[in-house]
């Protein structure tokens, strides 16, 4: 959001008129932010897992959103802006990325992946950044919301064998189960239901209609991906950021936020690591495996031992001739040759960067943005939003203890994780103006609109 408190720039030189129009920043964010969600091939074949950026269409489609995001903060963002778009822990963690390239099997090849993942968070920070105020914002989120919901729900018709996973994809088990414009059931299931959570907020701003219909389709889509860990997070999530400001005890949030963290890494992590949680698991809960994935977290663990401080390099552990030329006892219950991450985001930093890596990113992803939660000033517009990031960051952070995402190119759930880290951080350090009336007294939106431009 360029302009906190007012449509007018004052940080800069006068811009050209055509490029002065309120709407032009808005529509260059809802067509970004729908680019980055439905992708430049939808609909592809097989649904096995995460595609991007080994052919030309994507090449050029997220080369293009790059140049544009660069244009657009050039013309649309404030510097101020733009200078707290990335917080000190996450340049380092940026650092660490980048030398996790550099000590790859094949540094180019790691490069070329690594350039998608900059690209899509560098179009998330223009998103966030570019918008005027909070309705050019939620306008954003509604084209870009309501786009990838209607085109999902119109592939189940259209295509098929494209949008719902079939036996004749490489995990017939999930045959079935919808997955809508996106490559597989398990980013279908978290993409909408953060979707969710922007309608929830777009039905708070007083957008009742586009909210509630951006809500429920996106629920209803993430009830028949078969996602049970998107399902009940979804309300955990509401609950957790939503139930103490109900009661004006909103820092209890960042409390709740922690523990809810601390519990889950305990719950997965664990019974894999910790003996005494281990042993009790195995004697009253012997089928708690979550299918299969504490074999990979064990695993992953015994290999980060061996390079506890640089990792194995980015892109350079999973499917590698690493894991491809090693044997396979006959009693694991997944085949590590063949599994394209370790199903566990903290995991894979660990096992990509580094130790040290793995305590940076804690501290950006799960303590900054929190502090961030906590500053956050008492005004209506900032409230909500700061409650929309809340919600994304704890459940990408919980989906997260199942599911590795972190880092993955332009996958479209790490880019949601990074809209609400930085989101959060804007949010909580500028005002944020909005003409739509977001309370229910008109006088008191009156007020609250006046207090901003004193500011």
């Amino acid at each position: 959001m360029s302009s906190t408190v007012s449509p007018k720039r004052t940080d800069g030189p006068a811009l050209p008129a055509w490029l002065s129009s309120a709407g032009l920043p808005t529509a260059i964010a809802s067509g970004m932010l729908a680019m980055l969600m439905i992708s430049f091939q939808p609909f592809q074949p097989g649904g096995s897992g995460y595609v991007a950026g080994g052919n030309i269409v994507n090449q050029l489609g997220y080369g293009t959103l790059g140049a544009i995001s660069i244009a657009s903060l050039a013309a649309f963002a404030t510097p101020r802006v733009i200078s707290a778009l990335f917080s000190p822990s996450l340049l380092v963690l940026f650092g660490f990325f980048l030398l996790s390239v550099a000590n790859s099997l094949d540094p180019s090849a790691a490069a070329r992946a690594a350039s998608f993942t900059f690209i899509g968070i560098l179009v998330v920070a223009t998103v966030l950044a570019i918008p005027r105020d909070a309705d050019a914002f939620s306008t954003a989120l509604a084209v870009a919301g309501l786009a990838t919901v209607a085109l999902s729900y119109a592939g189940l018709a259209l295509f098929p064998n494209e949008a719902v996973h079939t036996t004749a994809s490489a995990e017939p088990q999930h045959a079935g189960l919808w997955r809508g414009v996106f490559t597989h059931k398990n980013i279908a299931g978290p993409v909408m239901a953060c979707l969710a959570f922007c309608g929830l907020y777009l039905f708070r701003r007083g957008r009742r209609r586009s909210g509630a219909i951006l809500f429920a389709g996106a629920m209803i889509f993430v009830l028949n991906t078969g996602s049970k860990t998107a399902a009940g997070l979804v309300p955990v999530a509401m609950i957790v950021v939503a139930l103490p400001g109900l009661y004006g005890v909103r820092p209890l949030v960042a409390l709740l936020f922690w523990l809810t963290v601390a519990g889950t890494a305990v719950a997965t992590l664990g019974i894999v690591f910790i003996d005494p949680l281990r042993h009790l698991a195995a004697q009253h809960f012997p089928d708690l495996t979550y299918t299969g994935r504490t074999t990979l977290w064990e695993f992953s663990g015994e290999m980060i031992v061996k390079r506890p401080w640089t990792g194995y390099g980015y892109e350079s552990f999973w499917q590698t001739p690493l894991l491809e030329n090693s044997s396979q006892p006959f009693d694991r219950d997944w085949d590590i040759r063949d599994i394209v991450h370790g199903h566990n985001g903290y995991m894979d930093i660990a096992v990509f960067m580094g130790l040290p890596a793995l305590f940076v990113a804690a501290w950006a992803f799960l303590v900054v943005p929190v502090v961030d939660f906590l500053r956050i000033p008492r005004l209506r517009e900032n409230v909500l939003l700061g409650d929309l990031f809340m919600m994304i960051l704890l459940f990408t952070a919980l989906n997260a203890f199942l599911e590795s995402f972190f880092f993955r190119r332009a996958d479209q759930v790490w880019l949601f994780f990074v809209f609400a880290v930085i989101g959060m951080r804007l949010v909580a350090r500028f005002p944020i103006a909005g003409t739509r009336p977001a309370v229910a007294r008109p006088a008191a939106a009156a007020a609250a609109r006046a207090g901003l431009a004193r500011r």
